[in-house]
């Protein structure tokens, strides 16, 4: 099949990790022998912030590190759709797109034969509902969401007229575990890589990543971008070192050197979107590093607490557990082993490409 994917970027992923899942989809796509093309607005926030910070270097990284992926640049206003969508069977528009992009390829469906999906992996559904609300998907045969409870809002809502749930995972090619095991030397006790946006888990972040590295004096190493002064002032207060961006690729060797990492979800998915993980819980079960989360609640059953990771309930235990998992090496290498086994037989980005192919040919079928 030939798919046309409108995403907003698939090379740069500064605070967009939505860039993670597309690129092993893109991948997994190509190795089935798919054609895959995918459309990025030519100034997009995360591209601009990148080559503001970092030059033209990580753009040459990435296409070193994904040598058979590429994207087609457009500027909106002189965007040819019957170009660029001429002989696609499979339309994806990803829902950072503007609105006006949407519909014009809403609109373009009712003269064509491709078949067109909405893609949305963001809280916006309850953190924003009057953005969505802007985007009219009349023209789209269904809404790929990234958990259950995502799917039923577009459906009561009246927003879409069908939805499928379509989890993130791991890319497997890229995220896996190290060729040694982690060891007691491990360079640092605990590593975390995400951003700290706009302060909607600060609060968290405090109490169950912040608070527990200094009580423990664990070393400890942060990698992200967006934080504000105060909160720089913070980590360095409790001797938290932090070491800015860094390309979503390289972090598998960042795992590779630590003793553990540490799951905070957003409070949007604590609270109102239960049972939808951040992708950097299936990345770092793919690695095989031991990890603690936050509290979260898998209302899908996508993994097992306890065995693939484990749970901490308020800052007190998640400085229990981290002790724990630096003092027993039998608990951190079985929490590794079981969380690796369950990533890699049910979350991995092939799965999600059988699941995505499945709901293409039920859709092509009907038509």
């Amino acid at each position: 099949m030939r798919f046309a994917l409108f995403y907003h970027s698939l090379i740069s992923d500064w605070n967009h990790g939505n860039a993670h899942f597309l690129r092993g989809v893109c991948t997994e796509l190509q190795a089935e022998g798919h054609e895959v093309r995918v459309f990025e607005g030519a100034n997009g926030w995360s591209l601009r912030n990148l080559r503001e910070a970092f030059g033209e270097l990580p753009i040459v990284d990435f296409c070193n590190a994904y040598p058979n992926l590429s994207s087609h640049s457009y500027e909106p206003e002189d965007l040819d759709l019957d170009g660029a969508l001429e002989g696609a069977d499979i339309v994806i528009v990803h829902e950072w797109n503007d609105p006006k992009l949407v519909a014009q390829i809403g609109r373009h469906r009712a003269r064509a034969s491709y078949r067109l999906l909405f893609h949305d992996t963001h809280h916006r559904a309850v953190s924003a509902p009057e953005e969505l609300k802007a985007y009219d998907l009349s023209g789209y045969d269904g809404v790929l969401a990234f958990g259950e409870i995502l799917r039923r809002i577009y459906l009561e809502r009246g927003w879409a007229r069908r939805a499928w749930t379509w989890h993130e995972a791991a890319d497997t090619r890229i995220f896996r575990p190290p060729s040694e095991p982690i060891c007691a030397a491990a360079p640092w006790d605990l590593v975390w890589v995400g951003n700290w946006g706009d302060g909607e888990r600060a609060g968290e972040l405090r109490e169950f990543l912040i608070e527990p590295a200094r009580e423990l004096s664990l070393r400890t190493r942060i990698y992200g971008v967006r934080y504000p002064q105060e909160a720089l002032s913070e980590l360095a207060a409790a001797r938290i070192e932090y070491a800015g961006w860094i390309a979503n690729f390289r972090v598998p060797h960042i795992f590779s050197e630590a003793a553990a990492t540490v799951h905070v979800p957003r409070r949007f998915y604590r609270e109102e979107l239960p049972g939808i993980p951040t992708i950097r819980m299936f990345e770092a079960l793919a690695c095989g590093i031991p990890l603690v989360s936050a509290p979260w609640e898998d209302r899908e059953g996508l993994f097992q607490a306890g065995l693939d990771y484990l749970v901490a309930r308020d800052g007190a235990e998640m400085r229990e557990h981290l002790q724990a998992l630096r003092n027993d090496r039998t608990l951190a290498q079985s929490l590794a082993r079981h969380g690796l086994q369950t990533l890699q037989a049910r979350h991995t980005c092939v799965h999600r490409v059988r699941e995505l192919l499945s709901i293409c040919r039920e859709l092509i079928a009907e038509a």
